[in-house]
């Protein structure tokens, strides 16, 4: 069952700054002070303990404040749950556990002691390797390599996408090392130090939407991290991959969220209870078509994803894994249109920059974009476990 969080828990809009799309530092200072940055972080290290399905439940709530702040939350989370319950549900041996144990404690304790929280640099402009046929989930994550040396790896790559960008202390990151073994058991989980020589964040971020998570690339260039920098055991980052596709699935609470606070804002915009708006609105009647039918959407795809969270596991049946792809669809296709429909339903003042209705619009759009389960992969991948041609697909590539 999910926990009872603090009711003084309050997202904010962004805070306004010089910079153009300033990352939301106040909601960071929130959340640390509330204790939510050890929201996934087992009760034993002091954290709340939160599991997989707890997390997407807090986060939907986040995103009707911010939107970006969900969406980065997001990152620093699965980092925890990867670290903890994901980590425990996988095989192991007592050596390599044990050593996990130890690292993941000190990672843990800066969390809930220091307020440190993580990014994910996942996506990467050029990829390299086996991984588009080896990771079951979808797409393609090791252009960027470790070469073992004494102490540590030195690593290379150029991620983009990277959210938190030069805004998070620390950065959770994919990498493959140098070497003839299988490609499983060459992957790498890294913590990587923002401040750590050869890491930069070139480029500019001005975005359609989700402006606040600051996604800059991410280069590395020569960067040493040591042994006790492993996230996650050697080879657990591909085998985690496959074995617990509902990872990507978290993003969609975002977006869950995004819509019920477009649908909150359209009623308060109609009713004359957001500031600037018409009193009374003469056109009410005839929108309640509408409004009806952005209710509808939202329970529908609030349904669909509550059921497919509740089922998240290491190894979850097809089915489990199928539901999971269609409640990432639906949540994709529903916030566009709902939030869309909450400008049209509001008329021409609401397309003004001065009401949130079209940052969430703008927000909308990036749902079907992330990778791996954007629409085309997740839809592509339902078509073939449906036929039993996933396994023949996995079979030619081996070939």
């Amino acid at each position: 069952m999910p926990a009872v969080w603090p009711a003084s828990v309050s997202p904010r809009a962004p805070t306004a700054t010089t910079a153009p799309h300033p990352f939301p530092f106040d909601d960071y200072a929130d959340l640390r002070a509330e204790g939510l940055l050890g929201l996934c972080v087992p009760e034993r290290y002091g954290g709340l303990g939160g599991d997989y399905e707890t997390y997407c439940l807090v986060a939907e709530q986040l995103a009707q404040g911010n939107a970006s702040t969900a969406l980065t939350f997001n990152m620093h989370c699965l980092t925890m749950l990867m670290m903890g319950p994901i980590a425990d549900s996988m095989p192991m041996s007592p050596t390599v556990r044990e050593r996990h144990e130890k690292l993941r404690a000190a990672k843990f304790r800066e969390v809930v002691e220091d307020g440190a929280f993580y990014g994910q640099p996942h996506s990467e402009p050029v990829e390299q390797g086996e991984t588009d046929t080896k990771l079951g989930v979808g797409g393609r994550r090791f252009g960027t390599t470790a070469r073992k040396v004494d102490g540590g790896y030195v690593v290379n790559g150029r991620k983009f996408f990277v959210s938190l960008a030069g805004c998070a202390p620390y950065y959770a990151t994919p990498a493959i090392r140098l070497g003839d073994e299988p490609w499983i058991e060459r992957t790498l989980y890294l913590e990587i130090p923002k401040d750590a020589p050869g890491v930069s964040f070139p480029g500019e971020w001005d975005p359609m939407g989700m402006r606040a998570t600051v996604s800059r690339d991410m280069l590395l260039q020569d960067v040493f991290v040591p042994d006790d920098a492993e996230v996650l055991p050697p080879g657990l980052f591909g085998a985690m991959y496959n074995a617990f596709p509902h990872l990507f699935l978290s993003f969609s609470a975002t977006f869950l969220g995004l819509m019920q606070a477009a649908y909150d804002g359209a009623l308060a915009y109609l009713t004359g209870r957001m500031p600037g708006a018409p009193i009374p609105h003469t056109e009410i009647a005839a929108k309640g078509h509408a409004i009806a039918e952005m209710l509808f959407a939202i329970e529908s795809a609030r349904a669909l994803y509550y059921r497919a969270i509740s089922e998240a596991q290491v190894d979850a049946p097809l089915e489990a894994v199928q539901r999971a792809r269609a409640a990432h669809v639906t949540v994709q296709r529903a916030v566009v249109t709902v939030t869309q429909e909450a400008i049209r339903v509001c008329g021409g003042r609401a397309f003004l920059r001065r009401y949130p209705l079209e940052r969430y619009a703008r927000d909308a759009r990036a749902a079907a974009l992330m990778r791996p389960w954007t629409q085309e992969i997740a839809m592509q991948q339902a078509w073939e476990a449906a036929l039993g041609l996933d396994g023949q697909r996995g079979a030619a590539a081996g070939a």
